[in-house]
């Protein structure tokens, strides 16, 4: 797009003529009377950028921060100033622990009335200075170019995560003259000659190596690349915590998924390995189960981590190899290697795959509607490229157990652990590709967190299916609660509406499903009429409540905190 010099304009017009530059198709927004010369000037775009009205900024958040996820650009989102930024910054968080590109932009006071207090006034460096990549406040209308593409250049680069703009209210009312800068160039990290020889020496010494993938800026060239490099050099692959998307669970070398809710074969297996291949992931606290399958801060096991920001290697990690390089770097890297290892390790991989298949079998449930089986169910018969979301809460644990994901985009789930994440991120998956299947999973506290999000699957004519897992108590909590503090549960339970009648309200599906084997037509119905009627569809699963996690009672957790405390 050519570039003007020679037009003044208003600082929205400004902004909104760079977004456009950048490549943004799509942004999130709860409008706000701080940066209405931004609204107004999305007149001038509405062929080349969607404005998503949400509901509530959380939601707005948390969309912008899935489409980061989807499509490796940065989620846009815009919200005004006080309440607005405070609603949203659960999103940034989530983008910065989930390491993914995304741009808050919050309408400010203006300079005139700046550092008064004034309504709705917040000093954003300070309010998001630990939770983001980079925080500023435009002051200049005619520096707003510069600022816009350091921001896209900063989300991106390294470990991507989020960036913070305040834009006050007499800059975007400012006119000027100023030359719109060219779209931003990504700078991507390969691995050196010697980082890959050394690499190659250590998998051929190795005789129980491990590979370890998560993290953010994955390919599709990527994924099949490290998945050719598993089979020549017999690797069994798992996935980090809550990325079940960076490998394809199908694949022969797919061991599982790593982190909390792992299986014991797993679990030892990565313990009793003498290598392990770190490629993308942090090795966050829930993917080690709280740094001991991975130690800090020398593991057990030689450590080679590559990861695009070297301020993280050797951070929490003493590895035996660092590489600063990111993904798609490294996976090209490791197409000329090959292996030259003396023992044999395909029966290693084969036994973690056969183990792997073997966890698909569904557990014993408490009453009549079994999660194993309905999350086995679901997991089989949804199509290869339909995608999962879900947020916070034991719940997940059943539908990431027995889904077999199959590469990017099939799931959305937040790492950081935050509620209310499934129901924005289906929107957002459901507008990115409006062709797949989105299904969200949502526990009954979680799916209250931002259930007004309805109201946009029903503007946009949006056919998701939603399953909410109905047990009436905030469950996560109450099994820790059993665990420390056995048989005195208390400040847990809550009523709930009839949810199947919310959806109604909204034009949606609404069925209630009480038996396991009931399950299978509700959810035929609830695809068939998403797709069919473009309106939300939802399932509401009504469960024995000692039904916690897969293979786990809260009465049994509750009995074995008793025996020990007896002593």
């Amino acid at each position: 797009m050519k570039a003007r010099s020679d037009v003044e304009r208003n600082g929205g017009q400004i902004l909104m003529q760079q977004l456009r530059i950048q490549g943004v198709r799509r942004l999130f927004m709860v409008p706000g009377e701080s940066y209405l010369p931004c609204i107004d000037a999305l007149n001038e775009h509405v062929d080349a950028i969607q404005a998503v009205v949400c509901r509530q900024e959380s939601g707005a958040a948390y969309m912008a921060e899935a489409y980061g996820k989807l499509t490796g650009e940065p989620g846009i989102c815009f919200v005004t100033r006080g309440p607005g930024a405070t609603n949203a910054s659960i999103g940034v968080h989530t983008a910065f622990q989930d390491s993914t590109p995304m741009i808050l932009f919050i309408g400010q006071v203006g300079n005139d009335f700046y550092e008064r207090e004034a309504f709705q006034e917040i000093d954003y460096r300070r309010m998001f200075g630990q939770m983001a990549k980079w925080v500023a406040q435009i002051d200049r209308t005619d520096r707003i170019p510069e600022y816009i593409a350091r921001a896209f250049a900063v989300a991106t680069s390294g470990r991507p995560g989020p960036v913070v703009l305040a834009l006050p209210e007499d800059t975007l009312w400012g006119r000027a003259v100023v030359e719109d800068l060219p779209r931003y160039q990504r700078a991507l990290s390969h691995p050196g000659v010697g980082d890959m020889t050394r690499l190659k020496t250590l998998l051929d010494e190795a005789e129980r190596p491990f590979l370890l993938v998560g993290g953010s800026g994955w390919t599709q060239d990527a994924v099949e690349r490290i998945s050719a490099f598993a089979q020549r050099f017999e690797l069994p692959v798992g996935t980090a915590w809550r990325r079940l998307e960076c490998f394809n669970q199908r694949h022969p070398n797919a061991a599982g998924h790593v982190g909390w809710g792992m299986t014991d074969e797993l679990r030892n297996r990565i313990l009793d390995a003498d290598l392990i291949l770190a490629v993308g992931t942090r090795l966050g606290e829930a993917t080690t189960l709280g740094y001991t399958l991975v130690e800090s801060p020398r593991p057990r096991q030689k450590l080679v981590h590559v990861y695009p920001d070297s301020a993280e290697l050797g951070r929490v990690f003493m590895p035996t190899q660092a590489i600063v390089a990111g993904v798609a770097g490294f996976a090209q890297a490791l197409e000329p290697l090959q292996p030259g290892h003396a023992v044999p390790r395909g029966a290693a991989v084969q036994e973690a795959h056969a183990q792997y298949l073997d966890s698909l079998r569904a557990l014993d449930f408490p009453g009549p509607m079994s999660l194993d089986a309905a999350a086995g169910h679901l997991g089989r018969s949804l199509p290869d490229d339909a995608c999962l979301t879900v947020g916070a809460g034991n719940y997940a644990l059943y539908l990431h157990r027995y889904r077999s994901f199959n590469g990017l985009g099939t799931s959305l789930a937040p790492t950081v652990g935050s509620m209310g994440y499934g129901l924005p991120a289906a929107i957002s998956a459901k507008l990115e590709h409006p062709d797949r299947i989105v299904v969200c999973g949502a526990g009954d506290g979680c799916f209250q967190m931002n259930m007004q999000e309805l109201g946009v699957a029903m503007q946009y004519r949006l056919g998701i299916v939603v399953l909410v897992f109905n047990n009436g108590m905030w469950g996560t909590i109450r099994a820790h609660q059993e665990r420390e503090f056995p048989a005195r549960p208390i400040a847990l339970d809550f009523e709930n509406p009839d949810f199947t009648q919310v959806v109604r309200a909204y034009g949606g599906l609404g069925i209630a499903v009480e038996k396991t084997e009931d399950f299978p037509a509700a959810l035929d119905r609830a695809l068939a009429f998403a797709q069919t009627e473009n309106l939300p569809a939802l399932l509401e699963i009504r469960y024995d409540a000692d039904g916690i996690a897969p293979g786990e009672t809260l009465s049994a957790i509750r009995a074995a905190a008793l025996a020990r405390a007896a002593g």
